[in-house]
C-alpha cells in the first residue's frame, strides 16, 4: 500500500488531474472559477436593470442596441426584458454564485484539510456533483436565447403565473433540478466526509467552527432542497402534462377561461419555495461565518471567546430554520394563531445568530489585532451582516411586514445580508487561503483598492433601498416607481443607487487583477502556514499535493489555541503533540 508521500507524486494526466479530477481541492477550484463567473454575470445582468430604474424609457448608450428588437428596441428596455433579467439575477446569484461559492467552494478545498483527511468520502461522486452542477448552470444560461427569452416571473416562480409562462420557465425548472441534485450530492459527501474521515484525536469538540458551519449548512441543504425538488417537477408535470397541481379553477388567461383540470393550490407552490427558502438564507450565511470566525480568531492571537457557545448556537441556529418559513407568506391570509407562531420563531431564531456575532465581537476585546486585507474583510462583515440582521425584524412580525412587503425595504435587508455581508466574508476567505491554494500572497495595495470602494459603495447601493422602501416603492416596478405620485419624493435615489453600483463594478477590477496575477506573479511564500495560523490544512505541504498530508496527523488540541501560557510561539498547532 503506497504511503501518502508516494501518492503526492503520482503522475495524472492533464485530462484527469483538471478536467475529471477526483482530487476535492481541483473540484473546490473547478468551482472556484465557475462560481465567480456567475457572480459576474448576475452582476452584469443587475446593472443593465439599474440602467432602466434610473433612466427609464432612456435608449442604453453603446450596449444598449446588442441585445435585440425583442429585448431592446432601438436601445430602449422592455418590460419583458427586465423581468428576465430580475429573475435570473436572483436565480443566479443565489443558486449559480454566492451557494457554491460558499459552501461548494471553501467546503470542498478546506473540510477534509481541516479534519486531516486524504480526500472525501466519495472522490467520484464529488465530480458528478461538479459537472452536474456545470450542466444545470449553462442550461439556465442558455434559456436566454429561447424565442420568449428566459424565464421572468422572479427567482421564486410563484405559480400560477409561471405555470402559463413561455419555454423559458421549463427550463428554469430543469436546470433547477439538475442544480438541486448537485447540491444534494456534495451535502451527502460533505456529511459522510466529517463524520467518517476525521483524524485521530480530532473529536467533534476539537473541529474548527469552519467544519460545523460547513456540516449544518449541509444539512439544511439535504432536508430543504428535496421540497423544491419535488415542486419543480409538479410544476414540470403541470406545465408539460396538463396537470393542475398549482392551477386554480376558473383561470382568466388574457380575458379567457384557461382550460385546465383546476383544483389546485398556487400557495402550495409558495409553501414548497419557502421551506426550502428560508433555510437557503442560512445556506448563504453559515459559510461566511465560519470564514470569518477562522480569520478573526487568527488575526486576534486569541481563542475564540465562547466557541463551545457557537458551537450550540449553529446547531440550534440549523434546527429552527426550518420552522419559520411561513414569515414569507403573511400576505397569503393566514389565521393569527399560526401567524402568531411564526412570529414567535423568527424571533427566537435571531437569538443564535445574535450569539454568534457577539462571541466574534467579544473576540476583538484585548487581542492583538493585525489589519490585513482578510482581516479587513471579516470586520467588515460583522457589522453589515449585523445590520442585514437587524433590518429584518419588522419583516418577521406582521403588522409591519404587510405595509413593508414587496417594497424596496425587503431587497435593501436581504442585500444587506448576503452583499456587504455574505460576500464580504467571501472575499475574506480568498484572500486567507489563497496562499496555501497558490504559494503566494495577493498584492495587498490592490487589496485595498478592492476593499474600501467596495465597502463604501455597497451602502451607496442598499441603504437608499430601506428609504425607498420605507416610503411604499414597490420592488417589481419596471420605471423604478416614476408612474406613481407618491414615489416622486425618492425617485432621485434610483440614480444614486444606479452610480453607486457602476463604482462598485469598477472596484471588482483591482481584485480581478490581483486574482489572476497573483497565481504566478504574486509573493512567494516563505512557509507553509504564512499566518501562522493552528488548524490542519497549514501542516500540509503549499500548495498540497494528491493526498494532501506527507505524514500521519493527529490532533492534540482545540482548534484556536493562541497566546498559550508556556509557549514558545504566539500559536499551538493541532497536531502540535507539545505545547
Amino acid at each position: 500500500m503506497s504511503s501518502a508521500h508516494d501518492s503526492a507524486h503520482h503522475e495524472e494526466s492533464f485530462i484527469s488531474k483538471y478536467i475529471f479530477s477526483t482530487d476535492h481541492k481541483v473540484i473546490g477550484i473547478q468551482y472556484l472559477f465557475l462560481s465567480l463567473f456567475f457572480l459576474f454575470f448576475g452582476f452584469c445582468l443587475m446593472m443593465l436593470m439599474r440602467w432602466q430604474l434610473a433612466y427609464p424609457g432612456q435608449p442604453m448608450p453603446v450596449i444598449g442596441n446588442w441585445f435585440g428588437q425583442n429585448n431592446m428596441p432601438g436601445g430602449v428596455m422592455l418590460p419583458e426584458f427586465y423581468n428576465q433579467l430580475g429573475a435570473m439575477h436572483g436565480t443566479i446569484m443565489v443558486f449559480l454564485g454566492v451557494v457554491p461559492l460558499g459552501f461548494a467552494v471553501f467546503g470542498n478545498y478546506l473540510i477534509p484539510l481541516q479534519i486531516g483527511a486524504k480526500d472525501m468520502a466519495f472522490p467520484r461522486l464529488n465530480m458528478f456533483s461538479y459537472w452536474s452542477f456545470l450542466a444545470g448552470g449553462l442550461l439556465m444560461l442558455s434559456s436566454f436565447f429561447l424565442p420568449g427569452g428566459a424565464a421572468s416571473n422572479g427567482w421564486t416562480s410563484y405559480s400560477p403565473l409561471s405555470d402559463i409562462a413561455h419555454d423559458g420557465q421549463t427550463v428554469w425548472l430543469l436546470s433547477m433540478a439538475i442544480i438541486i441534485i448537485s447540491s444534494l450530492l456534495s451535502s451527502l459527501n460533505f456529511i459522510t466526509t466529517i463524520f467518517n474521515l476525521r483524524a485521530p484525536g480530532m473529536t467533534f469538540e476539537r473541529l474548527p467552527f469552519f467544519i460545523w458551519a460547513q456540516l449544518i449548512t449541509a444539512f439544511l441543504l439535504l432536508l430543504a432542497f428535496p421540497p423544491l425538488e419535488g415542486a419543480a417537477f409538479l410544476q414540470l408535470f403541470d406545465r408539460l402534462l396538463g396537470t393542475s397541481f398549482f392551477l386554480p379553477s376558473g383561470l382568466f388567461v388574457n380575458g379567457q377561461i384557461y382550460h385546465a383540470s383546476g383544483g389546485g393550490n398556487p400557495l402550495l407552490w409558495q409553501h414548497l419555495f419557502w421551506f426550502l427558502g428560508h433555510p437557503e438564507v442560512y445556506v448563504l450565511i453559515l459559510p461566511a461565518l465560519g470564514i470569518v470566525t477562522e480569520i478573526i480568531a487568527n488575526n486576534t492571537r486569541k481563542s475564540i471567546a465562547g466557541y463551545s457557545l457557537m458551537r450550540y448556537s449553529v446547531i440550534f441556529l440549523g434546527f429552527l430554520s426550518f420552522v419559520v418559513w411561513s414569515h414569507h407568506t403573511y400576505l397569503t391570509g393566514m389565521g393569527t394563531d399560526i401567524t402568531a407562531f411564526f412570529q414567535t420563531t423568527t424571533m427566537i431564531i435571531s437569538i443564535p445568530s445574535v450569539v454568534i456575532v457577539s462571541t466574534l465581537f467579544i473576540t476583538l476585546w484585548g487581542g492583538s489585532i493585525r489589519f490585513n486585507i482578510p482581516m479587513l474583510f471579516a470586520l467588515a462583515f460583522l457589522p453589515m451582516f449585523g445590520f442585514g440582521g437587524l433590518t429584518g425584524l419588522p419583516l418577521g412580525l406582521a403588522a409591519t411586514d404587510i405595509p413593508l412587503h414587496d417594497t424596496y425595504y425587503v431587497i435593501g435587508h436581504f442585500h444587506y445580508v448576503v452583499a456587504p455581508g455574505v460576500i464580504l466574508g467571501l472575499f475574506a476567505g480568498i484572500y486567507y487561503w489563497f496562499p496555501k491554494a497558490t504559494g503566494r500572497k495577493m498584492n495587498d495595495i490592490l487589496g485595498h483598492l478592492h476593499f474600501w470602494p467596495t465597502l463604501v459603495s455597497m451602502n451607496f447601493v442598499f441603504f437608499p433601498m430601506l428609504i425607498q422602501g420605507l416610503m411604499g416603492v414597490n420592488r417589481r416596478m419596471y420605471d423604478g416607481g416614476a408612474t406613481y405620485l407618491f414615489a416622486h419624493n425618492v425617485l432621485y435615489w434610483n440614480v444614486v443607487i444606479s452610480w453607486a453600483v457602476w463604482v462598485l463594478a469598477l472596484a471588482q477590477i483591482p481584485f480581478i487583477i490581483n486574482f489572476f496575477h497573483s497565481m504566478s506573479h504574486g509573493e512567494k511564500v516563505n512557509s507553509d502556514n504564512p499566518w501562522g495560523a493552528t488548524t490542519l490544512e497549514w501542516a500540509t505541504p503549499t500548495p498540497p499535493g494528491h493526498g494532501n498530508f506527507t505524514r500521519p496527523i493527529t490532533v492534540y488540541r482545540e482548534p484556536y489555541s493562541y497566546s498559550l501560557e508556556g509557549a514558545p510561539k504566539d500559536y499551538s498547532p493541532q497536531d502540535q503533540k507539545e505545547i
